[in-house]
């Protein structure tokens, strides 16, 4: 793996980890409508996205 290769990773990772940290500190306030989009939000981010959506008990909201 080539070094230029290796930035543009810990780029996009970098960029998840914010995204994820702005969708978790809207979780406290979030109505079930909200809850339910930021369940659809993480599935499109992250490959993860089922466990965190465990984590973050989501579950409830999205079905």
């Amino acid at each position: 793996m080539s070094a230029c290769e290796r930035k543009r990773e810990l780029r996009r990772r970098r960029s998840r980890t914010s995204k994820l940290n702005k969708l978790k500190s809207k979780l406290p306030k979030a109505t079930q409508s909200e809850k339910t989009e930021i369940a659809r939000k993480l599935r499109n981010l992250t490959p993860g996205a089922e466990e965190l959506i465990d984590r973050w008990k989501l579950v409830e909201s999205d079905r």
